[in-house]
């Protein structure tokens, strides 16, 4: 075989399979910490059976299948069974009402929808339908490569949906950014994946599950104590996780750093981090462990640095790998380091773009240059620093506030578990900055006035939230996403 030979998804499996069927390559850990194993020779047959549902069903080669089951085996063996003929996957949360997915599904115009909570114009298969194939063929199809492995489904801050089409063809090592961030020893990685595998951090699975002698280890749900003890019960070597997920695991008592002596390589993707959790965890971990990544859904590009830069570069996420970094003014004129504005990147050489369907792909400048909407400043050095979305940023009074900045001075309180600020209507300031705080007790929570407080010892007067309220739980995703916007018009403060 010449080592340019492409090997697609579905060869691959087939290949592993043979060598080694009764390898445990993937593992469910449900709430209750009962585990569900899934050899390699199961993952071979369940997906060829699958596959020939799916056919039968009207799917082929280079059509959608929506997939919108929670963090489950099926979940797993369908996405298989998908590349298996060559089509494109489009993971969806489970959890969608049905008038959201409505719209996402009359823009993706699937051949096959896979629920167990939705309807749609097109097949819909259940998880009781998945398993009516265990008596189906279970020999390996012909082997076919996936031109687009996966679309993103988004509504973003907007509110109108679209799927994010990235160039990824479905053949081992295709794939270089997620295998750039593996663990460097490569083989042997056991995986964690905490993220939702709807979510663009829950897919990175696909990478470990690949690689010989890999094991991936996947939450149902996140929970911060089951995490840390499946690290080290499986000694875990590589995940990824949001900020919510960093901060509730940094929060714990009794933890330390023999805890984590497995990981090879932590990394951190998502929203801005608080600097207080990024110090806890380079108590736990070694520094050159723990890695700081900024990226977007639409693949513009990516800038990294790990736990040594922190201490030079702190707050930063960064510097770009393998593309080009620009911050521009609302003109599209470039600034000079240390001034916020419009995080532009450009891939390098052999970078392809990607595309939006259902709403125009924004064409990128004359030099190639793309941005989503991210704010931002560059150092002298060229270490990005993240401000917020631009969509996100809150004018109260004519200032400019990042709700980011104001988030990471509440989450310091020790009672806070998880806070959002957003904007509210203020006939005085046109909109004011409101906390919503999730407490460790919400019987007994800390007053507004500790709150003001607290704030003002870290952040300038008119960035101090004028307004909190309390909730039994930040209304977060599993993902750890929220709607500001939506959180702030449905407030009515007084």
């Amino acid at each position: 075989m010449s080592s340019m030979e492409e090997i697609s998804y579905g060869r691959r499996l087939t290949e592993l399979a043979a060598e080694r069927p009764d390898e445990v390559r993937v593992t469910f850990v449900a709430p209750d910490g009962s585990e569900t194993p899934l050899r390699l020779g199961e993952l071979e047959s369940r997906a060829n059976q699958i596959a020939r549902s799916l056919i039968a069903n009207g799917v082929g080669k280079d059509d959608i299948v929506a997939l919108a089951l929670g963090s489950v085996p099926e979940h797993v063996l369908v996405t298989l069974a998908i590349w298996k003929l060559g089509a494109t996957l489009l993971p969806l949360r489970h959890d969608m009402p049905q008038w959201e997915i409505d719209r996402l599904l009359t823009v993706a115009d699937p051949a096959v929808v896979v629920s167990d909570g939705h309807q749609a114009s097109c097949p819909v298969l259940t998880s009781d339908d998945l398993k009516d194939t265990l008596g189906l063929d279970e020999t390996a199809l012909p082997d076919t490569v996936s031109e687009i492995v996966n679309l993103l489904a988004s509504s973003g801050s907007t509110g109108i949906p679209k799927l994010i089409m990235r160039p990824s063809r479905g053949i081992v090592a295709g794939d270089k950014l997620a295998a750039s961030l593996l663990s460097d020893e490569g083989v042997e990685d056991r995986t964690l994946v905490c993220c939702p595998l709807y979510h663009v951090n829950g897919f990175r699975f696909t990478a470990p599950l690949m690689l010989e002698g890999s094991s991936i280890f996947v939450m149902e749900k996140f929970d911060a104590a089951q995490a840390t003890e499946l690290i080290k019960k499986h000694d875990i070597t590589y995940s990824v996780l949001v900020p919510t997920m960093l901060q509730r695991i940094a929060r714990l008592d009794h933890i330390g750093p023999a805890d984590f002596e497995s990981i090879r390589r932590l990394i951190y993707g998502g929203a801005k981090i608080p600097e207080w959790v990024v110090d806890r965890w380079l108590e736990l971990i070694p520094p050159e462990k723990f890695w700081f990544t900024y990226g977007s859904s639409e693949g513009l590009g990516l800038c990294s640095m790990n736990g040594v830069d922190w201490t030079t570069h702190r707050g930063s996420t960064g510097r770009p790998v393998d593309c080009d970094l620009m911050i521009c003014d609302d003109d599209d004129n470039e600034l000079p380091a240390g001034e916020v504005g419009h995080i532009f990147m450009r891939l390098g050489a052999g970078g392809r773009p990607f595309e939006y369907i259902g709403m125009p792909t924004p064409e990128p400048r004359t030099d190639g240059y793309s941005t989503v909407g991210d704010l931002g400043w560059v150092d002298d050095s060229g270490y990005l620093y993240i401000a917020d979305r631009r969509q996100d940023m809150i004018i109260t009074g004519g200032a400019n506030v990042f709700p980011a900045e104001v988030e990471n001075a509440l989450s310091g309180h020790p009672e806070v578990v998880d806070q959002v600020v957003v904007p509210v209507p203020d006939e005085e300031w046109g909109h004011r900055v409101h906390a919503i705080i999730q407490v460790a007790d919400i019987d007994a929570p800390p007053s507004s006035d500790e709150l003001v407080a607290w704030c003002k010892g870290r952040l300038a007067s008119y960035k101090v939230p004028k307004t909190y309220e309390i909730v039994d739980r930040v209304p977060r995703t599993e993902a750890g996403k929220i709607n500001r916007t939506k959180l702030g018009g449905d407030r009515k403060i007084s």
